[in-house]
């Protein structure tokens, strides 16, 4: 196809509808449960509402799994094999000449790639040989996990490939201000802040339940102390366990329930046989596992951002944390829940005790979380994506880096 000049390519792009076709590539997606997964569901979910063109590039989940297709959304199955100790959850295979295939018959707009596997590497490459711009998001801090899988000589290397991977795409989108401090600090250019969203109407203090309650052993001013999230060690729950024993010292009317599953979930059962382990919930049944506690209790060092703070607060609970990621951005210390300098165990179990001295204090700050999470809306949360992708397109038609994703 012949290069147009500067004027004919912005004359095109002003007259262009605001609907984009957007390839989404990702190695991780519903119905898998993590934080990933349940972001990238409701972006695609709500893109589409928005009038975009979603291509789905994602792995194969199953041998029943079939792709779905509609006049607005288009699936692509890739393979993948197993992640060693993260059941469930696989890790893509290079798939670049395929890739180079699919859009050379059906350009997209823009390539945003979700996760930085072999898939998303794939992605980057056969975007950057067809002259399509690239965005890419920042999710997981993959370089914090090595020392929890005694893998600690992994951490430069990692930290390498992932700065070359988004330094190669026109944008980063990073959850917080302060993980796009700590990336520009390892030398990460392009970074552009994106927020979370949280669904308020599912996580709800409405959906307290008291018969659930009473089937984990709670009265109605038991003190219920709730983590959810990953039993694994990269969410450090030895200081879960620890800032709880001295919660329950002060308030014996406590009871501490986890629910998630992982790796260490086996091991910390027999160790705790007093704590209740409930295993994975979803959608409505998460929401009243939420509900039904008290206070929520979340000291891992690993997050971009932590989902499971807003769904905490939106559900009313006093959430005690690290001052960073969405606590940092959410929390106000004291007023709508606890926070402590990062790494500062003495500082998170003291915030946690003293919401077990003080119940009455407690429940007015999962009031006051909720009215914050209330403000934090999915709707603003994608828009910003939006400008970011017609932002790119823009600039990099100046700049004649790309070419029109037009059929002639």
């Amino acid at each position: 196809m012949p290069h147009m000049n500067e004027e004919f390519l912005l004359q095109i792009f002003a007259s262009r509808p605001q609907p984009l076709r957007i390839a989404l590539v990702t190695e991780t997606y519903p119905p898998e449960i993590n934080g990933v997964a349940m972001t990238l569901g409701r972006q695609v979910s709500d893109l589409q509402k928005r009038g975009h063109q979603i291509q789905l590039i994602r792995l194969r989940q199953g041998a029943l799994d079939i792709a779905i297709h509609n006049e607005q959304f288009e699936e692509v199955l890739q393979m993948g094999v197993p992640i060693p100790r993260y059941p469930g959850l696989k890790i893509g295979l290079p798939a670049k000449a395929a890739l180079l295939r699919l859009w050379k018959l059906k350009r997209p707009d823009v390539v945003h790639i979700a996760t930085e596997g072999p898939l998303g590497w794939s992605a980057l490459t056969a975007a950057q040989a067809l002259r399509l711009p690239v965005s890419t998001d920042f999710h997981t801090n993959f370089h914090s996990y090595s020392q929890h899988y005694g893998a600690s000589w992994l951490r430069r290397p990692i930290l390498a490939y992932l700065r070359k991977f988004h330094n190669k795409a026109g944008v980063t989108m990073v959850p917080t201000e302060g993980v796009r401090r700590a990336l520009q600090a390892h030398g990460y250019r392009n970074l552009e802040v994106v927020s979370r969203g949280v669904d308020v109407e599912l996580f709800h203090p409405d959906k307290r339940d008291a018969a659930l309650r009473a089937s984990w052993g709670a009265q109605t001013d038991t003190q219920v102390v709730l983590y959810v999230g990953r039993v694994a060690p990269e969410k450090n729950l030895a200081l879960v366990f620890q800032a709880y024993a001295a919660m329950h010292a002060i308030n014996p009317n406590s009871r501490l329930v986890i629910v998630g599953d992982g790796p260490a979930r086996q091991m910390l059962q027999t160790k705790h046989p007093d704590v209740l382990f409930c295993g994975m919930h979803t959608h409505e049944d998460l929401a009243r596992h939420y509900a039904s506690g008290d206070v929520f209790l979340f000291p891992s060092m690993t997050e971009t951002y932590g989902n499971v703070t807003a769904e905490a607060m939106a559900s009313g609970l006093a959430v005690v944390a690290y001052h960073y990621a969405a606590a940092e951005v959410l929390i106000r210390h004291g007023e709508n829940g606890m926070t402590a300098a990062y790494n500062d165990e003495l500082a998170f179990v003291t915030a946690a005790t003293a919401l077990a001295q003080d119940p009455m204090r407690a429940r007015k700050m999962g009031m006051n979380s909720r009215h914050t999470a209330g403000s934090i809306s999915w709707d603003g949360v994608h828009e910003r994506f939006e400008c970011i992708l017609q932002t790119i397109l823009e600039t990099e038609a100046r700049s004649g880096k790309t070419e029109l994703a037009v059929d002639w």
